[in-house]
């Protein structure tokens, strides 16, 4: 997965509280929101689209910001651009390795190789990375964070299929990778549990080594656009940063859209929350929070931990009452995929 572009010293400067002007190290002893210091010095790297993407970053973030709030580590966050190489993130981990930073957060499968080799030459430093279980990243000392997006995926697929008054979605993904085809493969499925019948569109922004899917918003439009003016009614994006052009293309378009990883019509400009249905909520942001307060506590997590939807580590999201009316479907489907009645593909 590496990518030909050469990155820019700019582009590996560390930013410190989300400032990407400052490469000085935060203390949140200082805050007044914290409740406690902690020694822990915690540094992020992000994927894509980093902290303000509204969506993935952003639930990472939250769960950093939680940790220095209440724990009062300290934190370092380095941020990632389109078209970057691997030796760029394998420098990103390195410099906040080289800054002190004893726990390291990587977020995204991007990283596997980076976050494998730094860990090994490394294993002092204790990382976690998000969205990855593979060979490429398994160490004595990482804590591999994955999800069980198709079950996720799979209510909000029911609730589009519910919803839907011209029996006609879509789907768009960022890059065309495993990660995403399991969101792909669990709202088709859901929306198939609800009507086997239904018209479902696909479509991937990016093929890899190109990642620039995951933060590119005018193709997320140009693809929600043509779903719409397809017939589609409700389109569920998994692109991260370039789910906001699909958002801009419903309210054009008078139709509705589905967000994902955080409740976007909490996150989203205002002007567009009205058009998100609900949202697939995949909690980063818990998962980053727990690897981070373990550690504080002196038990430090590694091996693969998987946030399903038993464990709380998927939903759906409510906000706005789009789904008020059918919140009690939806729950029986839940608890079907909880008990084991339902088994959601990994795969479409």
């Amino acid at each position: 997965m590496k990518v030909a572009a050469v990155v820019s010293v700019a582009a590996l400067t560390l930013a410190a509280c989300g400032d990407s002007g400052s490469d000085q190290p935060s203390s949140s002893g200082s805050s007044s929101s914290s409740s406690k210091k902690s020694d822990l010095k915690v540094g992020m790297a992000y994927d894509v689209g980093g902290r303000g993407d509204q969506s993935f970053n952003d639930s990472a973030a939250a769960g950093l910001d939680k940790a220095k709030s209440e724990l009062g580590v300290q934190i370092k966050e380095a941020a990632a651009v389109n078209g970057e190489n691997e030796a760029a993130r394998e420098e990103r981990l390195q410099q906040l390795i080289d800054a002190g930073y004893t726990h390291v957060v990587a977020v995204g499968f991007a990283y596997a190789a980076s976050v494998g080799k730094a860990a090994k030459a490394n294993p002092d430093v204790h990382f976690a990375i998000v969205d990855d279980a593979s060979p490429d990243s398994k160490g004595a000392n990482v804590d591999q964070i994955t999800f069980a997006e198709n079950e996720g995926s799979f209510l909000v697929g029911a609730a589009a299929a519910l919803k839907s008054k011209t029996g006609h979605i879509g789907f768009v993904g960022g890059v065309n990778v495993p990660l995403i085809k399991k969101f792909e493969a669990g709202y088709i499925a859901g929306a198939k549990a609800v009507n086997p019948k239904i018209k479902i569109d696909s479509q991937y922004l990016t093929q890899p080594p190109d990642f620039g899917g995951f933060g590119d918003p005018a193709k997320g439009k140009t693809a929600a656009e043509g779903m719409y003016q397809g017939g589609a009614d409700i389109v569920y994006h998994a692109a991260g940063g370039s789910g906001g052009g699909v958002f801009t293309a419903a309210k054009a378009a008078g139709k509705l859209a589905i967000g994902v990883d955080s409740d976007q019509a909490l996150t989203a400009p205002a002007d567009v929350r009205p058009v998100i249905m609900t949202s697939m909520i995949k909690k980063v942001d818990v998962a980053v929070y727990d690897f981070i307060k373990s550690a504080a506590d002196g038990k430090e997590l590694t091996g693969n931990n998987v946030y399903d939807l038993k464990a709380g580590g998927v939903d759906y999201a409510t906000t706005g009452g789009q789904v008020d009316d059918i919140k009690t479907k939806l729950d029986d489907f839940k608890q079907q995929i909880i008990d084991g009645k339902i088994k959601v593909p990994t795969t479409p």
